[in-house]
C-alpha cells in the first residue's frame, strides 16, 4: 500500500478473473495521440458508447497492457484485493484510460467509475419496450456479491450450452429442447417494438402541448352547438340558469380534466388515450371494457358529427332549390363524399390532419370573433327578427328562465352537455405528444378554461342583445292602443302575437340567429362546418389510435390484427379503414337521434372511470402513485365519477343503463379470460391493504371452533410432479380454507435467487392455469426432514398458517434406503409435535409422476433466460417448447398417469367410507363434509364405520347418529364393527411376519453391545421387545385391513383414524408396516389424525 502504482500483467496469469470492455465515445474534436488499439476487432455493441459491466471470464482474455492500450506506467497484476477496483474510462475525445481507485486519481473526480457498480442512471428504470433505445440493465446483485469462481462456472457452463445449441443440427436441438420453457427464444415483442421505435424515432412527428393538446381540445369541444343550439338553450334557462349549466358541465369537465393531469403525470404516457389512462390505473379489466366502448363511441362520433355537416349543406342547397335527390339520400351523398375526405387527410398522416386542424381553428375563431363583432353593429334591419344591440332591458328579462314545450332545466343541460365533452381529444393521441406528462395537463386544462369563458360570454351577449321572440315583421311597431311591457316594447316593437305561437325569430325559434347578429353571415356557416369537420377529423384520428393501443395489449385476442402500424408515425391504417367502415355505415343509416344518447354516455363513462382511477389509485395508497400535478384531491375525483354518473342518467336514463350493461358484460369476459398482463395497477394495490389489513385484524382474534377450517401443508415437490394429491386437497380446501403447497429442495449448492424466482414463477403459474388456488412455497435444505421443519414453522402469516399436514404414501419404502423412511416417520412425529393434524393419501398406483413427465427431454436451466439467440423453435400457447416424438409409456406408467387424473374428473354417485375408530377432534370427519359440499364429489354420499361391541351395536349406531345429527352431517348408513378385535387371518399375518423381517433387530441372535451398537446406527430396526409389546396393535391393523376390502372395496374414497405411534418407542419400520399393512389393495385412502383438539360443535 506504499506510492508503488498497481502493475497490469500480461494475460498469462491463470488467476485472473476479469475481463474489462473498452469504451470508446467518438468525438468531432481532434483526438490526441492515444496508445495503439488491439488489432482484433470489438464486437458491435462496445461501439454504441454505453458503459459495459466487467465480465469474469479466463485469465487470458484480458491480454497485456499494451494490448489494450493502457497508459505506460500501468501494468497488470492478477488477483489482488485491489482487482475489483480497476476500470477504464473514456475521456469523451476517443482515448480510453484506466485507473485504480488505491492509487491512480485520474479519475477520482468522477465518482462512480473505479467500480463495476453503477451509479444512478435514468436508462436503468426505462421498460423494455421504451422508444429512447436500447434497454440498459444495472450490474445484478449476484453479480456483484457472489464469489468470482461461482460466477465463473455459472457463466462457463451457460456459454458452452450456448455453443452447444449453435452446433447441434435443428432437428437434434429440437429434441433436446422438448418439454422445456422456451427460454431461448427470438426477440421479444417488446424488443421488437423498442427497436422498431429506435429505427423510426429520426422521421417521427411529435406534437407539443398548443399544437397536440389545446387546439384538439378546443376544436372539439367547440361545437356545432355553438353555433345553433347555444341561443336556443338562452331562451329556455335565461342567461342566470345558462351560466349555471355551463359551470357545472364545466365542473364536470374540470374535475375530470384534474384527474386525467394527475394520471397523466404519473409516468410516462402512451399511446391509447382514456384507455391507457384507465387501463393502467384500474387494470385490464376497467381499461379493456371502456378502451372497446370508448374507441366505438368516437367512430360512431364521427357519423355524427359529419351528418351534423351534411344536413347544413343540405339546408344550403334546399334554400336554393339544388337538392339531388331528396333530403335524407342527399344527407347519405354529402356524408359519405366528407367522411371519404376525412379519411384521405387522416391516412396522409398526422402531420397533415394537423395542417388541417390549425386551418379550421382559424376559421372556427374567425367565426367567433365576426359574432362578437356584430353584437356590437345593430341595425334597423335586423330589429324585427329580435336583434336589437346591448340593451339593459334585454338582459334584464332573459335573465330568468322561460321554459317552453315541456322543457326542463335538467333536459335543457342534457341538450348541452355533449357541447363540454372532448376533453380527452389531446389525451387520445398521447403517444404522438412530444411530451405527454406536460402537455395534456397544461392543454386540457387550459382548453376547458378558454372555452367555458366563451360559452358564458356568448350567452350573456346572446342574452342581452336578442330577444326570445320575434315576428320578423317591420309593421310590428308599437301602437298606443296596446298595453305592452315587454323588452321589445322599449324599443318600439310589439311582438306580443308570438305568444300564440307561430314566430320564427328570437332566441327561442330561430336556430341560426347567430348568423344575423355577425357582422359576415356567411363566416358563421363556415364556423359551423369548421366546428362539425374538426370534431368529426379529432373522432376520426382518436379512435383508431385508442383501438390500436387495446389491440396491442392483447386483451381481447380475436382483433389483435389491428395492431399493427404502418409508417414513420406507426400509423393505425387498419383502424382508420376499421373506423370509416363503422361511421359510413351509421351515415347511412342517418338516424342518430337514437344512438346519439348512448355515445354521450359512452364519453361520461370514461370520464367516470378517469376520476374514480385517480380516487382508487389514492385511496390504495401506494408508493407508485406519486403523480407530479399535484392539483387534485381524491375526495373531488370521487365526487367528480359520482357526478358524471348523474349526468348520464340525466341526459338518458336507458341509455345510462345499456352503457353500465355493456361496460359490465365486457368487464366480466377480461376477468373470465385474465388476460396475461401486469401493469401494476391500483386494484393490485388495494388488495394488497386490504390483505394486510385483514389479516393483521385476523391476528387480535382468537380462534373458535365454529371457525376451523382446514389449512393444509401439502408436500408435493413440485406440483405437476403429484397432481392427484393436489386435486383432492383443493376439493375440500378451495373457497373455504388455505392451501400451501410446498416443495424441499436439497442440492448440494447453495441456491441462486434467479433460478429460484422463476422455478416459482413457473410453479405458480401451473397452479393457476389448473385453476388451483394454492401457494407454491420452495425451500433449500440439506434432507427432507429439515426441510420439512423449515415450512411447518415458517410458512403462514399471522392466522393465515396451515394447521394440516398433508403427505402422499411413500409407496417404495421397502426399496429404497430405510434413512428415508427415518426421515419420513419422524416428519410425521415433528407434525404432532407442532399440534398438527395430518393427513396422508395412498393411492395404489401411486402419485409421483415426474419421471413420466421429464422422460427422453434436457432440461435446459433457466439461467439461460438472459441469453438472447436468434432461435425460433416451435412453442405452444404457454411458451413451452413442442416436442414431435415421444417415447411409448410402460403399462405400469400408463395406470399411474390415468389415477394421477381421477381426482379431476366429476366422481358420479358412489359412497365415502369414513372409518371414524378414534375421536381425533372431528377432523376425520369434517373433510368428507367439505369434499361432498364441492362439486366434483357432490353425487356422493357419506357412510360411517365404527367400533363397537357386539351386544351393543343398534346402541351405539343410535349414539353416532345422535352425534352426527348435532352436528348437522348428513349421512347415507352408520355401521358398527363389532369384530375389529378379531385375530386376522393365519396368512394374513404370515405376509405381515415376512414384510418385517428384514427390518428386525434380532438381538438375541448377536451379543447385546453389538445388539445397542446396530440399533444406534440403524434406529429404524424393530426389537423383540417391541413386536411383543405391539402384538395387538398389529394384529388390529391387519385386521382392519380385511375389514376395509369387505365393507369398502367399492368405495369413491376412503377416509379412515390413522394410527398412532408412540415417538421413541415404536420403530420407523414397525410404523411404516403398520401404515402399509393397513392401506394397501384398496380403493383411494386417506389416512386422517388429527391435531385432538375440537373442529366440530353443535353450539350455534
Amino acid at each position: 500500500m506504499s506510492g508503488q502504482k498497481p502493475s497490469l500483467k500480461s494475460g498469462g496469469s491463470s488467476q485472473s478473473r476479469f475481463q474489462v470492455a473498452v469504451v470508446t465515445e467518438a468525438s468531432s474534436t481532434s483526438p490526441a495521440p492515444a496508445p495503439t488499439p488491439a488489432p482484433a476487432p470489438a464486437p458491435a455493441e462496445e461501439s454504441k458508447g454505453r458503459s459495459r459491466s466487467v465480465g469474469f471470464l479466463d485469465s487470458g482474455a484480458l491480454g497485456s497492457a499494451m494490448d489494450i492500450g493502457l497508459p505506460p506506467d500501468v501494468s497488470h497484476e492478477p488477483d489482488t484485493t485491489k482487482s475489483d477496483s480497476v476500470s477504464l474510462h473514456s475521456t469523451g475525445t476517443g482515448h480510453t484510460h484506466i485507473s485504480d481507485s488505491h492509487s491512480n486519481t485520474y479519475y477520482m473526480r468522477t465518482f462512480g467509475h473505479n467500480t463495476i457498480d453503477a451509479v444512478p442512471n435514468i436508462e436503468f428504470y426505462r421498460q423494455t419496450a421504451a422508444p429512447f433505445g436500447e434497454k440498459l440493465t444495472r450490474p445484478s446483485l449476484s453479480e456483484l456479491h457472489d464469489e468470482l469462481d461461482k460466477v465463473t462456472t455459472i457463466k462457463t457452463s451457460l456459454f458452452i450450452t450456448v455453443i452447444f445449441l449453435l452446433t447441434k443440427p435443428p432437428s437434434a436441438s429440437h429434441q433436446t429442447l422438448c418439454s422445456t420453457k422456451s427460454t431461448v427464444t427470438d426477440l421479444s415483442s417488446e424488443e421488437a417494438a423498442a427497436l422498431a421505435a429506435k429505427e423510426s424515432k429520426g422521421g417521427t412527428i411529435k406534437f407539443g402541448w398548443v399544437k397536440g393538446v389545446l387546439i384538439r381540445c378546443m376544436l372539439n369541444i367547440w361545437g356545432v352547438m355553438l353555433f345553433i343550439r347555444m341561443s336556443w338553450i338562452v331562451g329556455q334557462s335565461g342567461i342566470g340558469l345558462t351560466i349555471a349549466i355551463i359551470l357545472m358541465a364545466t365542473l364536470v369537465t374540470t374535475i375530470t380534466g384534474l384527474s386525467t393531469s394527475a394520471i397523466a403525470t404519473n409516468g410516462f404516457v402512451r399511446g391509447g388515450g382514456a384507455y391507457y389512462l384507465i387501463s393502467r390505473s384500474l387494470g385490464p379489466e376497467f381499461g379493456g371494457s371502456i378502451g372497446l366502448i370508448f374507441a366505438f363511441a368516437n367512430a360512431v362520433a364521427v357519423a355524427m358529427y359529419v351528418v351534423g355537416f351534411a344536413e347544413t349543406v343540405v339546408e344550403m342547397l334546399n334554400d336554393v332549390d339544388a337538392l339531388m335527390t331528396d333530403e335524407l339520400n342527399d344527407i347519405r351523398i354529402v356524408g359519405t363524399l366528407t367522411v371519404i375526405l376525412l379519411l384521405g387527410i387522416s391516412v396522409a398522416g398526422m402531420e397533415w390532419e394537423a395542417k388541417a386542424q390549425i386551418v379550421l381553428l382559424v376559421i372556427l375563431l374567425g367565426a367567433i370573433v365576426n359574432y362578437f363583432i356584430g353584437s356590437f353593429m345593430p341595425t334597423e334591419s335586423k330589429e324585427p327578427k329580435g336583434f336589437f344591440g346591448y340593451n339593459t332591458a334585454i338582459f334584464l328579462e332573459n335573465l330568468g328562465p322561460d321554459f317552453r314545450d315541456e322543457e326542463t332545466f335538467f333536459s335543457v343541460f342534457a341538450i348541452f352537455f355533449p357541447a363540454a365533452t372532448g376533453i380527452l381529444a389531446g389525451a387520445n393521441i398521447s403517444g404522438d405528444l412530444t411530451d405527454p406528462q406536460s402537455a395534456i395537463p397544461k392543454g386540457t386544462l387550459l382548453a376547458i378554461l378558454i372555452t367555458g369563458v366563451t360559452y358564458v360570454a356568448i350567452a350573456i351577449s346572446a342574452g342581452s342583445c336578442i330577444v326570445r321572440d320575434a315576428t320578423g315583421d317591420h309593421n310590428d311597431t308599437v301602437t298606443d292602443t296596446v298595453n305592452c311591457t315587454d323588452a321589445a316594447c322599449t324599443l318600439g316593437y310589439d311582438f306580443s302575437i308570438c305568444k300564440e305561437g307561430g314566430c320564427q325569430y328570437g332566441l327561442m325559434n330561430d336556430f341560426q340567429v347567430m348568423s344575423l347578429v355577425s357582422a359576415f353571415g356567411p363566416l358563421i356557416t363556415a364556423g359551423i362546418f369548421s366546428a362539425t369537420l374538426s370534431s368529426a377529423l379529432a373522432s376520426l384520428v382518436s379512435a383508431p389510435k385508442v383501438f390500436q393501443a387495446l389491440c396491442k395489449d392483447n386483451i381481447y385476442p380475436g382483433l389483435s390484427m389491428f395492431a399493427k402500424g404502418y409508417g414513420k408515425n406507426n400509423e393505425p391504417l387498419r383502424g382508420y379503414v376499421l373506423t370509416f367502415c363503422i361511421g359510413l355505415a351509421f351515415i347511412l343509416i342517418a338516424e342518430l337521434n337514437i344512438i346519439a344518447p348512448i355515445i354521450s354516455n359512452f364519453f361520461l363513462a370514461s370520464y367516470a372511470l378517469i376520476n374514480f382511477s385517480v380516487f382508487h389509485a389514492s385511496m390504495a395508497n401506494s408508493p407508485g402513485w406519486r403523480p407530479s400535478f399535484k392539483y387534485y384531491n381524491m375526495w373531488v375525483s370521487l365526487a367528480g365519477a359520482i357526478l358524471c354518473c348523474v349526468v348520464m342518467f340525466v341526459i338518458n336514463w336507458w341509455a345510462a343503463l345499456v352503457t353500465l350493461l355493456i361496460v359490465l358484460a365486457l368487464y366480466i369476459y377480461v376477468s373470465y379470460k385474465k388476460p396475461d398482463v401486469n401493469w401494476g395497477s391500483s386494484t393490485q394495490a388495494l388488495i394488497y391493504n386490504q390483505a394486510l389489513t385483514h389479516c393483521l385484524n385476523l391476528t387480535g382474534v382468537e380462534d373458535h371452533v365454529k371457525n376451523f377450517r382446514p389449512q393444509c401443508l401439502v408436500m408435493a415437490g413440485y406440483p405437476s410432479a403429484r397432481p392427484a394429491l393436489l386435486q383432492l386437497v383443493h376439493s375440500f380446501t378451495k373457497n373455504v380454507g388455505l392451501m400451501v403447497c410446498g416443495h424441499i429442495k436439497t442440492v448440494s449448492r447453495r441456491p441462486n435467487l434467479k433460478e429460484l424466482s422463476q422455478d416459482h414463477a413457473r410453479c405458480q403459474r401451473w397452479l393457476n392455469k389448473k385453476r388451483i388456488k394454492a401457494f407454491y412455497t420452495p425451500v433449500f435444505s440439506d434432507n427432507l426432514r429439515h426441510g420439512a421443519q423449515f415450512l411447518l414453522q415458517a410458512v403462514g402469516l399471522g392466522r393465515l398458517k396451515p394447521n394440516t399436514l398433508v403427505m402422499g404414501f411413500k409407496n417404495n419404502w421397502s426399496d429404497g434406503d430405510m434413512r428415508d423412511v427415518e426421515i419420513y416417520i419422524n416428519t410425521l412425529h415433528d407434525a404432532f409435535d407442532l399440534q398438527f393434524g395430518v393427513v396422508i393419501l395412498r393411492l395404489q398406483e401411486g402419485l409421483d409422476i415426474s419421471h413420466i413427465q421429464g422422460q427422453g427431454t434436457a432440461v435446459i436451466s433457466e439461467s439461460l433466460s438472459f441469453v438472447h439467440l436468434h432461435i425460433r423453435f416451435p412453442t405452444d400457447s404457454t411458451g413451452t417448447i413442442k416436442c414431435k416424438t415421444k417415447s411409448p409409456l410402460s403399462l405400469t406408467d400408463q395406470r399411474l398417469l390415468e389415477s394421477s387424473q381421477q381426482f379431476k374428473k366429476k366422481q358420479g354417485k358412489g359412497t365415502i367410507d369414513v372409518w371414524w375408530l378414534f375421536d381425533d377432534g372431528g377432523l376425520t370427519l369434517l373433510i368428507p363434509y367439505l369434499l361432498t359440499n364441492s362439486s366434483k364429489w357432490g353425487d356422493c354420499r357419506i357412510r360411517v364405520f365404527i367400533g363397537g361391541k357386539i351386544n351393543r351395536i343398534d346402541h351405539d349406531r343410535r349414539a353416532m347418529a345422535t352425534l352426527l345429527s348435532r352436528f348437522r352431517i348428513d349421512f347415507s348408513d352408520i355401521n358398527v364393527l363389532g369384530d375389529i378385535n378379531t385375530k386376522p387371518k393365519k396368512h394374513n399375518k404370515l405376509t405381515f411376519k415376512e414384510l418385517i423381517e428384514p427390518y428386525r433387530l434380532k438381538e438375541d441372535d448377536m451379543e447385546q453391545e453389538a445388539a445397542e451398537r446396530l440399533k444406534a446406527h440403524e434406529p429404524w430396526r424393530i426389537t423383540d421387545n417391541e413386536l411383543e409389546l405391539y402384538k395387538a396393535k398389529t394384529n388390529r391393523q391387519i385386521r382392519l385391513n380385511e375389514l376395509l376390502k369387505e365393507h369398502s372395496s367399492t368405495a369413491k374414497l376412503i377416509v379412515m383414524s390413522m394410527p398412532l405411534a408412540r415417538k421413541g418407542t415404536v420403530s420407523s419400520a414397525l410404523y411404516m408396516c403398520w401404515l402399509d399393512t393397513l392401506s394397501k389393495d384398496l380403493p383411494p385412502l386417506l389416512l386422517v389424525r388429527g391435531n385432538h383438539q375440537s373442529v366440530l360443535t353443535f353450539y350455534s
